[in-house]
């Protein structure tokens, strides 16, 4: 992902998102009881959900999101195409409808996808949502002054490398075809089996054209989904939803929106928000945050209290942590160098300094290990929970440095628990322990990630870690290891510039595939033999351990998104 900052130490932000019948009649709290999962019948409509978060909901329109699966909170005013499966684990990393009767139907080599729309879908105003909506969504994306959201559809769309957006061209894209009202058509330059997913990002959002006020519609944008916005203060610091009267469950089965009132509160500190969820006073009974992480004193503390700690939601989030080489410094342009260190690497210390096993899992595969990845378990380097010091020497005295060698650490100063000072020293010494004296060079934030991205300024050895923008291995794999992805200007995610010919045709061959279920596998056979080139060491995998309120009812966490589904929960 050109990724979700996920900052494990204060903050682990991860963007999250929607489904099925026809009919037009308003859902709200007049409604029967709601059924929650395994139907229980004391879920009922009503109340204020709090939501204490860390980071700001900026940029509060469908263009300028990016976002996984359509986002968390963005997920309650913008549905999409498709969206991810709200129920909890390996279930939830399923695409399925969310506008759309299905999850699109290709032409036989996945160039082209049609979707035709429910029937009885209206925004908050009443008025019905068009075909012709979502290729307006879609085609205002492409305009300079509403960037930030992925950068697929102008990478996938025939025609959508050169388009400027609607203010500027209006003819539009051609590739995105409307035949009716409730039929949408799209031409891809290249085969792409995983449309489906796509089409959960926020840009499949419908936008009517008469509606669209520009850089200022974040303000209020028109819903589509259960909630509309009635409140935006200080670029998403404060945000109060509310029921979107002209929403129907009866086409949406994926968002379950018992609250009446959805009341976000940013710009907190994380002991903060932590320490409010845990004390659970006034209106903090019914909160919940998106974006704060336990840290491992917090952990510490919540697991000796038995009422704390039936309070707190696990999740997995496909993402990794990792040392990434450039094989174009030396002396990690010789492989037996990158080798020896994986087999230095001590990756208890890794996870220690990570803040332990409950909030880290070892890593020795690149790919997260779920099944929606195509995980398939190999260990090239096998080195024991605690390094191999004694293989990595006799790597190292095969490559020329029989008295070891020095090398140089570039790593983050954030707090993270990631790519920052106590996981570098965790490397540090176990390398020491080989003969590999490690020099740390610690940057600030924006520093950091400038030198790891820029092609001409990336150090040889260096920390860095990749999420999902879908469970798949593909947007795990193609940025990080795909030749033609390489850029010399710019943000480069291919670290390693590897540009293997028989990778970049296998990842062609797979992106052809819409059978989800051989793509993953495939997805995790490539993982495995680009794992042999030892261009990276992954080290761990996160695991989210985050505090709801007394109050909040119904936790649902997939492992699409790792945290908890603010659509699916229900207040005392």
């Amino acid at each position: 992902m050109r990724q979700p900052s996920v900052n494990r130490a204060r903050v682990a932000t991860v963007s999250l998102a929607l489904v099925v019948a026809a009919g037009a009649a308003a859902c709200g709290p007049e409604d029967n009881d709601a059924k929650g999962a395994g139907g229980d019948s004391t879920l009922r409509k009503g109340g204020t959900l709090t939501v204490l978060n860390a980071n700001p909901q900026e940029d509060f329109d469908p263009a300028r999101l990016y976002t996984s699966g359509g986002g968390n909170v963005p997920s309650l005013v913008f549905r999409t195409l498709t969206t991810r499966n709200r129920e909890n684990g390996a279930a939830g990393a399923e695409v399925v409808p969310d506008l759309a009767t299905d999850t699109g139907r290709p032409n036989k080599d996945a160039t082209v996808w049609t979707y035709t729309l429910k029937k009885g879908l209206t925004y908050e105003d009443g008025t019905p949502i068009t075909s012709a909506d979502i290729k307006y969504g879609i085609e205002r994306s492409f305009a300079a002054e509403l960037s930030g959201g992925a950068p697929y559809l102008r990478d996938w769309l025939i025609g959508g490398a050169d388009y400027q957006g609607p203010y500027k061209d209006k003819k539009g894209l051609d590739s995105i075809e409307t035949p009716d009202d409730l039929t949408i058509v799209f031409h891809l330059d290249k085969p792409e089996g995983e449309f489906p997913y796509l089409a959960t990002q926020t840009q499949f959002t419908p936008v009517p054209k008469a509606k669209d006020t520009g850089t200022k519609y974040e303000e209020h944008p028109v819903s589509s989904g259960p909630y509309k916005v009635v409140r935006n203060e200080n670029d998403g610091e404060r945000l109060v939803l509310e029921r979107n009267p002209h929403w129907s469950a009866s086409t949406d089965a994926e968002r379950k929106a018992y609250p009446d009132r959805i009341d976000v509160r940013s710009g907190l500190d994380s002991s903060v928000i932590n320490q409010r969820l845990s004390s659970s006073q006034g209106a903090d009974a019914a909160a919940v945050t998106t974006d704060t992480n336990l840290g491992p004193a917090e952990l510490a503390k919540v697991t000796g209290d038995k009422e704390l700690a039936a309070r707190v939601g696990t999740g997995h989030f496909g993402y990794t942590n990792y040392i990434a080489f450039n094989p174009k410094v030396k002396p990690f342009d010789d492989p037996k160098v990158r080798q020896a260190i994986a087999y230095a690497v001590d990756r208890t210390s890794v996870i220690n300094a990570a803040g332990g096993s409950s909030l880290a899992e070892a890593a020795t595969t690149y790919l997260p290990n779920q099944k929606s990845f195509g995980y398939t378990p190999y260990d090239h380097f096998p080195a024991g929970a605690s390094g191999d010091p004694a293989k990595a020497k006799e790597l190292l005295k095969e490559a020329g440095h029989p008295n070891g060698l020095t090398v140089t650490l570039t790593h983050s100063n954030d707090k993270d628990f990631e790519t920052s000072p106590e996981i570098a020293t965790a490397l540090q010494d176990a390398l020491k322990k080989a003969g590999i004296t490690v020099k740390l060079q610690g940057l600030e934030s924006n520093d950091y990630k400038d030198k790891i991205h820029g092609a001409k300024s990336e150090p040889g050895f260096f920390l860095a870690h990749w999420g999902a923008d879908w469970p798949s291995g593909g947007p795990f794999l193609a940025p990080i290891f795909d030749g033609r992805q390489i850029v010399e200007d710019g943000a480069n995610f291919n670290t390693g510039f590897l540009d293997d010919k028989a990778v970049n045709d296998e990842i062609d061959a797979i992106n052809k595939l819409t059978d989800l279920d051989e793509a993953a596998r495939r997805w995790g056979a490539l993982d495995k033999k680009i794992g042999e080139q030892a261009l990276t060491v992954p080290l761990f995998h996160p695991v989210y351990k985050r505090l709801y309120d007394k109050d909040v009812k119904n936790i649902v966490i997939s492992d699409w998104t790792g945290v908890l589904d603010i659509s699916q929960v229900a207040v005392k």
